[in-house]
């Protein structure tokens, strides 16, 4: 047992040495025969650098949002987060290549002083609109007319607007959002007159990808709505005919009227899956209107369920007036 016990540690000295050897000759076998090169460049290569891009902050309730409105020359805060490296950068103009330094102040960024849709360093946009006083019907030869509330003196959320977007056959298929497009708005008249101009509140697009996001909840795969109806120019909309409010909302740019068409028929779907196309499909998508509502009530407006007729299938009218407003036209 004396001599067992006097062996062991003799044992582990031993041990001990030979792992420090084998580590020795291990590292000295490393620094010898580097890696091959593809393999020794796999390994050793930096992280790849992602160029920093400005960070669009107000993405809307749903995420979704991918450009913010701001006046010509007006600060983007909060709008917009600019990391220092893009600071001395330039405002690229969707579509038609133009450029303008960015300007940055005390106050922060400022938008560009030309009208336009306006990238800095990523995919996220700033549109800026234009001035439009309302003193003639037409700008730059598009024929908008006049808001009857000019004449009737109202005001608030029924004033005449103000500030248009810029419409061109370049800018206007720049995505506003995940599922649509600046040309998904448009008034559907004067087809060969450019530029054309569009008023387009956000939280209306913002709210529609919500409608998106609750009929996927449902079930429904819900990849995009069909706008049959956006924005409307005062002259497009008449004075109150045939089917059209005076003040519709449409004609303020908050509202439009939508569609679920996954199957590319041209059509609502059958959402409630009966076998037919009716107005009970459009109820199914107001009612996912009524849970956007619920959850998000800063989007709170009207909506409208429409039959079909000889022209159209059954749809649904979505707004943000800001108030509750629910009709049906059956």
């Amino acid at each position: 047992m004396n001599s067992f016990r006097t062996r062991l540690p003799l044992g582990r000295s031993a041990v001990l040495i030979l792992i420090a050897t084998l580590l020795f000759l291990a590292q000295y076998a490393m620094a010898s025969n580097p890696e091959p090169a593809a393999v020794q460049g796999a390994s050793m290569a930096p992280p790849a650098q992602v160029p920093p891009q400005a960070e669009l902050l107000s993405r809307g309730h749903s995420g979704a949002l991918r450009a913010v409105v701001v006046p010509p020359g007006e600060s983007l805060q909060p709008h917009l987060s600019v990391p220092e490296s893009l600071k001395e950068a330039r405002w690229l103009a969707v579509g038609s290549g133009a450029q303008t330094p960015a300007s940055l102040t005390p106050e922060g960024l400022k938008a560009p002083g030309q009208p336009g849709v306006w990238t800095l360093g990523g995919s996220h946009a700033v549109i800026t609109p234009v001035h439009f006083d309302g003193s003639s019907p037409r700008l730059n030869g598009y024929h908008i007319g006049r808001w009857p509330a000019r004449t009737a003196g109202r005001t608030g959320n029924y004033a005449p607007p103000e500030l248009l977007i810029e419409v061109t056959p370049q800018n206007q298929d720049f995505a506003v959002s995940e599922h649509f497009r600046l040309r998904n708005f448009l008034t559907k008249d004067q087809a060969h007159v450019w530029p054309k101009y569009l008023v387009l509140d956000l939280r209306l697009v913002d709210k529609l990808e919500l409608v998106l996001q609750e009929l996927r909840t449902q079930g429904h795969p819900a990849k995009g709505l069909h706008v049959m109806s956006g924005f409307r120019t005062p002259q497009y909309n008449g004075p109150g005919e045939k089917g059209r409010a005076k003040f519709s909302r449409h004609t303020y740019g908050d509202a439009a009227d939508v569609w679920l068409d996954d199957d590319g028929d041209g059509q609502m779907d059958d959402l409630d899956g009966n076998g037919r196309v009716d107005v009970k499909d459009a109820e199914v998508l107001a009612r996912a209107v009524d849970k956007v509502e619920q959850r998000v009530p800063e989007l709170i407006g009207g909506y409208g369920v429409y039959r079909a007729n000889r022209v159209h299938g059954p749809f649904v009218h979505i707004d943000v007036r800001g108030t509750p407003a629910r009709w049906s036209k059956r």
